[in-house]
């Protein structure tokens, strides 16, 4: 069978297994939605119930706008409660009436909801506080500056007496601050932040009462005085022309005592709105198990019905397991052929040309694997014609370089001499004829130099011998090894190395490298106004070498492919200059062989800056 006839099976197989598991989905999702909602609902009773006990709480805090939220959430039990039993819709979702087997446990809810409604309709209409007890809070508040003022009266009329009425000053002083205390209390007793503060309040009312009767030189002979531990004290009479605040004080004081009893026997909470939000209190826990005991039997009820659903589930469940491993293992085995070819052309990837699949299969990775067969044993016998051509070429480049460098050689050499003389005098045509034949001898030793160098980097064989060198005389040398052409072009050229910098790298070819980029940098300057200058900067772990120049730059274009061999950029100053294009080919296989890097930055009318880096430590980087 073909693989896409398998292809088509199979996905026939699990199409039609998945519908069926969607039809069962989809019929009991339809059938149990309305239960489920249902039974939200009911748990949802709870969550009312805690709503009103926790806004009726705020109501009792003071905030009376919680009353219209009470009623909401009276409403919203009372809804939901009926709804359950007669089923309908609640929120624009449907519910169904609870099943006869639960009308125990539904009227049971029903039972505990009604006193527990009863006592939260209650804390809506009652007043939280009791009117006696705020109207008399509010008759102390307002005599307690009155009383205030004339304890620090009766301390005004002592000051004068000698050192015998130095108690009376004293229990005076006592009655101001007893006063004070007193407003303080009553006034936080009052917005309900006192908390329980009517046993601190009687034992000042007791305290101020007591020092009154001293100062009144009248008998302490009630009762509370002893539970207080205070005592009678024989003090002397005070002057009439002293007491007159005494006099003033006694009947504010005999008011606001009255006061003070009513309140410390009675609570600022209304008593009718007490006893509701405690008898709320003590129904919520029954209201509540009732309710936890009607949903838990209707989940119970709802999970004996489903137990037959859940084995047909199960069921299909495992055949769902069963048809989908049938369909993994038929992939499987369908697709092995092609992890075997995935792995062949990995192999052909990383050379090995000339493998072969073994599959002899008629389908279509059949017909696949055949036609890689005869791709790889194609490409294997162009991959060994391209090895032949290359090994050619490297030998033909090998013999033409050496055998173009002999005869070079004595050219030049004679050149040399002809200029010196040493054969006879010449004139000046003469000397310019062999001036130029001198130059062009020159030109050609370097460029066979210079390929003879490419060729070694493409091998690998391009010797690096690394010794601890100072890089600032090496840059030194080089520079003034290229000072007079460029003195000749009348260019200038400098360098700023601050200090003696040591690192491992082979002194010629660093030389090489500068060499080169310094000769690429005069060419692209202009006479006159040229300027070239090589800088040295080091860093932890590295140093980094620039040759800077004002030339007319380099087009954005051309930066990707400058490091490539044979690569020139097409510009005025390089095609009349001439270059073989090896020279920075050449310095990016030196500096990579020690480890380094070297990049350019150029902006076109105003300059180039070529830069490149050598480890301190003695590191060995692969050439690319």
């Amino acid at each position: 069978m073909k693989l896409t006839q398998k292809t088509y099976l199979l996905l026939a197989v699990i199409i039609g297994v998945s519908t069926m598991n969607l039809y069962l989905l989809i019929f009991t999702s339809q059938e149990n939605q309305d239960v489920l909602h249902s039974i939200s609902y009911a748990s949802n009773l709870k969550v009312i119930v805690e709503r009103i006990g926790g806004t009726d709480n705020s109501i009792a805090g003071g905030h009376e706008e919680d009353r219209q939220t009470l009623e909401t959430e009276i409403s919203d039990f009372d809804t939901t409660y009926a709804k359950l039993g007669t089923g309908g819709n609640i929120a624009g979702l449907n519910v169904v009436a609870a099943p006869s087997e639960l009308t125990p446990a539904y009227e049971k809810v029903g039972n505990d909801w009604t006193p527990y409604k009863e006592s939260a309709e209650k804390i809506k209409i009652e007043n939280i506080f009791d009117a006696h007890v705020r109207d008399d809070l509010g008759y102390i508040l307002g005599k307690n500056g009155e009383l205030i003022s004339l304890s620090n009266g009766i301390s005004n009329d002592l000051l004068p007496l000698d050192r015998n009425y130095n108690p009376h000053k004293m229990i005076a002083l006592e009655m101001t601050n007893i006063a004070k205390d007193i407003g303080q209390k009553i006034l936080l007793y009052s917005i309900g932040e006192g908390g329980n503060v009517t046993s601190s309040l009687k034992k000042d009312r007791i305290t101020f009462d007591a020092d009154l009767k001293k100062l009144e030189g009248l008998p302490l002979d009630d009762p509370e005085f002893a539970n207080y531990a205070i005592s009678q004290e024989i003090l002397a009479v005070i002057p009439r022309e002293h007491s007159d605040s005494i006099r003033q004080i006694d009947p504010v004081w005999e008011s606001v005592r009255a006061k003070l009893v009513f309140v410390e026997s009675n609570t600022l909470l209304s008593k009718d709105f007490g006893i509701a939000l405690m008898n709320l209190n003590s129904q919520r826990n029954i209201l509540l198990d009732s309710t936890s005991d009607f949903v838990n039997q209707w989940n119970g009820m709802i999970d004996s019905k489903l137990h037959s659903k859940v084995i047909v589930v199960q069921l299909l469940i495992v055949a769902d397991i069963v048809v989908f491993v049938a369909v993994v293992l038929s992939i499987r085995r369908s697709l092995l052929p092609l992890e075997v070819l995935t792995k062949v052309m990995g192999r052909v990837k990383e050379g090995f040309y000339g493998e072969k699949i073994a599959y002899s299969s008629n389908d279509e990775i059949g017909a696949l694997a055949e036609t890689f067969n005869s791709m790889s044993t194609t490409i294997q016998k162009k991959e060994e014609e391209a090895k032949k051509v290359e090994t050619a070429k490297d030998e033909f480049l090998a013999m033409v370089t050496h055998e173009l460098k002999t005869p070079l050689v004595p050219i030049q050499g004679y050149s040399d001499i002809l200029l010196g003389g040493h054969l006879g005098s010449l004139n000046e045509a003469q000397k310019e004829r062999l001036r130029i034949i001198s130059s062009s001898a020159s030109t050609l030793l370097q460029l066979i130099s210079d390929l003879l160098d490419a060729q070694k980097l493409d091998l690998g064989q391009l010797k690096i011998k690394k010794e601890r060198n100072n890089i600032q005389e090496s840059v030194e040398k080089t520079v003034v090894s290229m000072q007079p052409q460029a003195a000749a072009d009348n260019i200038s050229l400098t360098y700023s190395v601050e200090k003696d910098i040591y690192a491992f790298y082979d002194d010629v070819r660093i030389k090489q490298v500068l060499t080169n980029l310094i000769k690429n940098s005069l060419k692209a300057t202009l006479p006159e106004t040229g300027k070239v200058e090589v800088n040295v900067e080091e860093k932890p772990s590295e140093i980094i070498v620039s040759v800077k120049d004002n030339g007319r730059g380099i087009p954005s274009d051309a930066t990707e492919g400058i490091f490539k061999k044979f690569y020139q950029v097409d510009t005025t100053s390089t095609r009349e200059k001439g270059g073989s294009g090896l020279g920075l080919s050449i310095c990016k296989g030196i500096v990579e062989a020690h480890g380094g890097r070297i990049w350019m930055q150029s902006e076109l009318s105003k300059g180039t800056t070529f830069s490149f880096t050598i480890p301190k430590t003695d590191v060995y980087r692969t050439p690319v």
